[in-house]
């Protein structure tokens, strides 16, 4: 045999084999996703399109829970005091196995769906990470799941989190104090990524805050001795905060927003806004700097001669990992192989990292062994974090866009409305949905992850990190 040839078929070969090795149930659950392929596929363009924000996500969580609905789901809308936050349910008993939705954009970065940069509409949102994939592929696992206990072949219960705000305010942190996991056994998510692997690395915790400063107001040149100056001292905390890196772990990040500086050139300010956001590998090593950050604002309206108030707007814990729930996911994402893509694809792949400055490789969509744990991974944030500590939970990255694309970006937003992001979408939707199917059948797997979450949590006490009173629903929101 040609010597270029034998190993293309040994290729092949493997590649039937281990189709043939996806068992009879799991079969079942890829077909069932299949066969809504197209309604699926629709249902992510239309959030795609309406890129609603924090907390305004009020179509998008519409067409969800609608499709939910239609689907058999029992939907409990506006839970936990947000209106776009609910819970779709179908079955009874135990277990009780819940996949998490987020559908919120990010706003200034709307763009088409082509690989070079264009606005698709001038000023607006654009799904920057992928929640209008996020969304769609899990409501596909859970209603793959639902299709089983509908049939009889498994029991229990599988619910569906609609869960809003994840870029700002971080809503299920709001939807967990109100005890909404309580009676979930384990909890599975995804995100959409560069690339595909079983999830086993942490996440950052963090506090967000907002500083204010409040002055006299003066004519900035008739009279400025008049004028006590909230800019001097936001100008005056944030150089206190840029000198304080230098004095804080490597571990930790801070990030500030300038909101309000003043309003015009001539007048003193009287009033300043910042929001301020500090993050760290662990909760433990975060609140420290966090309260150090506040009493520097003191410091900081003293010089200025200002009044000055801190408020906590919300704070996440970083993810507690589960390595026997990705050893199961890890398992399915073997089983399903990796995601193949057409030249087309390739090339606009291609094209977005020319366009971004990135090494022209491509897609990546390589199954990779489980990677090890690290103690500080660094990266980002989520308040899936806050989930993960109420009850276990199995998380998952897959492929929507091209290796080394820059995140929260107009790219990300390129590849979430073709073709590249709907074939994540529908793999994600199919890996948790067999690794959720292990779960209804095999209940020592269960109490696998219920006994590393019980031996990674210890005797740890969780606190929401949230201010009192309501969820802060913007008015534009209501």
């Amino acid at each position: 045999m040609n010597k270029f040839l034998l190993p293309l078929c040994l290729f092949f070969a493997f590649s039937l084999q281990a189709q043939k090795e996806i068992p009879a149930n799991k079969k079942e659950l890829i077909q069932s996703i299949e066969s809504r392929e197209d309604e699926l596929i629709a249902l992510s363009d239309k959030i795609w399109a309406l890129a609603e924000t924090a907390f305004e996500e009020n179509e998008s969580a519409k067409l969800l829970a609608d499709y939910a609905e239609k689907e058999g789901f029992s939907v409990e809308r506006g839970v936990a005091g947000m209106p776009t936050a609910f819970v779709a349910t179908y079955g009874s008993g135990s277990p009780v196995i819940s996949v998490l939705g987020e559908f919120d954009a990010l706003p200034g970065i709307s763009q088409k769906a082509q690989p070079t940069k264009e606005p698709l509409d001038e000023g607006k949102a654009g799904h920057g990470c992928g929640h209008n994939l996020f969304g769609v592929g899990s409501l596909a696992a859970a209603i793959a799941i639902k299709d089983q206990i509908e049939s009889g072949d498994i029991k229990g219960t599988v619910k569906f989190f609609g869960t809003p705000s994840e870029e700002k305010y971080f809503g299920k942190i709001w939807m967990v104090d109100a005890g909404l996991w309580d009676d979930v056994d384990v909890n599975i998510s995804w995100h959409p990524a560069a690339k595909t692997e079983a999830d086993v690395q942490s996440s950052l915790a963090l506090v967000d805050f907002k500083v204010e400063f409040f002055g006299q107001a003066a004519h900035a040149s008739a009279d400025p001795w008049n004028g006590r100056s909230a800019s001097d001292a936001l100008e005056l905390y944030t150089t206190g905060v840029n000198y304080y890196r230098e004095h804080v772990k490597p571990t930790v990040r801070m990030h500030y927003h300038i909101q309000d500086g003043g309003q015009v050139v001539n007048v003193v300010p009287d009033y300043s806004l910042l929001w301020m956001r500090v993050r760290d590998t662990k909760r433990d090593g975060l609140m420290p700097v966090f309260e150090h950050a506040k009493k520097m604002a003191e410091g900081a309206a003293i010089m200025a001669n200002v009044d000055y108030k801190v408020s906590l707007i919300s704070g996440i814990y970083e993810t507690l990992v589960n390595r026997e729930g990705g050893k199961i996911m890890q398992n399915n994402l073997e089983l399903l192989g990796p995601i193949e893509y057409s030249q087309e694809e390739i090339d606009f792949g291609k094209s977005i990292q020319k366009e971004t400055g990135k090494e022209l490789v491509g897609m990546d969509s390589e199954i990779k062994p489980l990677e090890e744990t690290k103690e500080h991974p660094g990266g980002g944030s989520t308040d899936v974090g806050d989930v993960s500590w109420n009850v276990p939970n199995i998380n998952l990255s897959v492929t929507t866009a091209p290796k080394d694309t820059p995140w929260h970006s107009w790219a990300v937003v390129a590849c979430g409305g073709m073709s590249i992001g709907h074939k994540g979408m529908i793999y994600a939707g199919k890996a948790m949905s067999m690794t959720m199917l292990d779960l209804f059948e095999n209940p020592e797997l269960v109490e696998k992850v219920k006994k590393e979450y019980q031996e990674r949590k210890g005797d740890a006490t969780y606190e929401a990190i949230i201010p009192d009173g309501p969820p802060p629903i913007p008015d534009t929101a209501k």
